[in-house]
């Protein structure tokens, strides 16, 4: 069904009767030893009439990288529940699906309280052509999650997001265990539950318990309690309304007080950094782009005169997006 929701926002039109009757035509000669053609047939023009049942409700689609059950997919939900939820192999993915218009929205972390920036998404928000317009502050807490016939003493080796296991560094420490990086914390929930390996248990979020058929062997098992992650939202359009936060990536001259120069704009006009990051060039090895965010409007004259500053003293400015904090 989500394949169907994607089609539909490519296709010209819902309605295609030509080439249902081709799929029907094919179902009708294909020989089946236990099903006869006339289910075959209902089944799948139930399956047609949900489609475009669905494709005319017009669903927005919001992508997150990870699993069903991904703290990127509650992130999803929290910033609107009205949307659907698509999981997405890489961040790259969820970046390449707004692009391209298959996705509404993305939703992405951008950081942590614990382990600081991710350097992979802030490479992807610099590079490609797409608007921050939200973002989410998620209260991250992480479960050890098991097969039901195993015991917390039997567990050896843990699986989950490099992320999440350095934010459970000190409990693995502690324990005795085996990290092992997965791709994604549902993801590796997932694997435990389907490959059922020997010792072995996963990080990720208790709600992974329910979705996964796993029990949940110690809860709160971060290292801090105030653990969040910081997820933005990218769109292919603007946000529409008024905001009050920025994000802005440049990269500057390669001289002595080059960036000190760009924070004195802030300065002068009273405005508020929330975070600086430098990210390394990939083309200019040696030279790093800065990502900054910072409290204002795009809509206000002291915010517009202080871009058009930094814009003016800077290589590559672009504006990220200015959204609702």
């Amino acid at each position: 069904m989500l394949l169907s929701i994607k089609t539909g926002k490519i296709k010209e039109r819902i309605e295609d009767k030509a080439r249902e009757n081709e799929i029907l035509t094919s179902l009708r000669t294909r020989k089946d030893r236990l099903l006869p053609s006339s289910f075959t047939e209902k089944l799948y023009l139930d399956i047609m009439s949900e489609s475009k049942r669905l494709q005319r409700e017009k669903l927005r689609l919001i992508g997150f990288q990870g699993e069903r059950g991904a703290f990127g997919e509650i992130a999803c939900q929290a910033f609107d529940n009205s949307h659907v939820p698509v999981p997405c192999l890489e961040f790259s993915d969820v970046f390449e699906g707004v692009s391209s218009g298959e996705l509404d929205f993305g939703v992405v972390p951008i950081e942590n309280s614990s382990e600081g920036s991710l350097t992979s998404v802030s490479h992807l928000l610099t590079e490609r052509e797409v608007n921050i317009v939200g973002e989410v502050l998620l209260p991250v807490h992480h479960s050890l999650l098991g097969l039901g016939s195993v015991n917390f003493a039997d567990v050896k080796i843990v699986y989950s997001h490099p992320q999440a296991l350095a934010q459970c560094r000190n409990f693995i420490a502690d324990n005795k265990l085996e990290p092992r990086p997965y791709y994604d914390t549902a993801g590796a929930a997932a694997m435990i539950a389907k490959e059922k390996p020997i010792a072995a248990a996963a990080i990720a979020g208790s709600i992974c318990s329910s979705l996964y058929g796993l029990k949940i062997l110690k809860e709160g098992i971060e290292d801090s309690e105030s653990n969040f992650t910081r997820f933005v939202v990218i769109s292919k359009q603007k946000f529409s309304g008024k905001g009050d936060k920025c994000s802005i990536t440049f990269s500057t001259e390669d001289k002595v007080g080059a960036l000190t120069s760009i924070l004195s704009i802030f300065k002068k006009a009273k405005i508020n950094l929330t975070m600086i990051e430098s990210i390394p060039s990939r083309n200019s090895p040696g030279r790093s782009k800065f990502l900054i965010d910072f409290m204002g409007s795009d809509l206000e004259e002291r915010t517009v005169g202080a871009i058009g500053k930094i814009k003016a003293q800077t290589i590559g400015f672009k504006l990220l997006g200015c959204y609702k904090s």
